[in-house]
């Protein structure tokens, strides 16, 4: 019987190659705070009531910031990320993407049923998508502009990666403070173009609700994708990433590419397929 240990675990003194985590509140509270962000999604679309959502968002960040810096610590340990636990970290964030592309799914579902079968939310003669009344965003204003800020994120978010391959910290960092303020840039314009909104979330109708959803929790997801970024900005600007061991910074960047196509389908299939009559400035 071959009673080789792998190096990793006979160093810990585990005659496994698997990371066994402590045991941990975060993944309970997190469930809390994403229940109450969902309720607060309802009750700001039905009743107007913001206040439901913010503790879920509050509560959420909070979890996130104190799981995330457990994960840090961990990941710090040299015998808990051997080459199986980071071959899992890998699937995991596969599956963890393509849990996100099925989560958008069901909004492009909701927003192309709507468009293409108008009538069957719509009780009107002749019912039309964007519905009577609606004026959308111009597609080429402040959106063509969130579109080209993502594009050239991604591209240097990529730089960044060979920049690492290559060990060239210098570049590394400066690749990465670039990535973060473009995500920034994004947020502000986002939250810029929401604030000059032709309609509102609540009691808008299906239009304002898809939109919202759509185009919010993208929103959501750069804002995140960003602080994934800023994290790896000071890891990376302390030394803690090799070219050979940096899945932290792997998985931002797939994150950040995730966000990016996302982005392109909602620019071309909701600002500009779907277009109405458009917001004159």
């Amino acid at each position: 019987m071959d009673t080789h240990i792998p190096a990793p675990a006979a160093v810990s003194g585990l005659k496994q190659p698997y990371h066994l985590v402590d045991p941990s509140p975060w993944p309970m509270l997190a469930s809390l705070g994403a229940g109450l962000i969902v309720f607060g999604i309802v009750m700001a679309a039905h009743y107007g009531s913001y206040i439901w959502l913010e503790l879920g968002f509050a509560i959420t960040v909070v979890v996130a910031g104190m799981w995330w810096r457990d994960v840090l610590r961990e990941s710090r340990v040299p015998a808990n990320h051997t080459p199986v636990v980071r071959l899992g970290l890998r699937y995991g964030m596969t599956l963890f993407i393509a849990s996100e592309v099925m989560f958008f799914v069901g909004f492009f579902w909701a927003f192309f049923h709507f468009a293409l079968y108008p009538e069957h939310v719509l009780d009107v003669v002749n019912p039309t998508w964007p519905p009577p009344g609606i004026t959308t965003f111009d597609p080429f204003h402040l959106p063509f502009l969130n579109t080209m800020i993502l594009l050239l994120s991604g591209c240097t978010v990529t730089w960044a990666h060979h920049a690492l391959i290559e060990n060239d910290r210098r570049s590394l960092v400066m690749a990465l403070g670039i990535t973060v303020l473009l995500g920034l840039s994004f947020t502000g314009f986002q939250a810029l173009e929401y604030s000059d909104a032709p309609f509102k979330f609540s009691g808008g109708g299906v239009y304002p609700s898809v939109f919202f959803l759509a185009t919010g929790f993208h929103g959501f997801h750069v804002i995140i994708g960003t602080i994934f970024l800023i994290v790896c900005w000071f890891r990376a600007r302390d030394g803690q990433f090799t070219p050979s061991k940096h899945f932290g910074f792997e998985a931002a960047a797939w994150y950040w590419h995730f966000v990016d196509v996302v982005w392109l389908f909602l620019f071309v299939c909701v600002y500009i397929w779907g277009a109405g009559p458009t917001l004159v400035e």
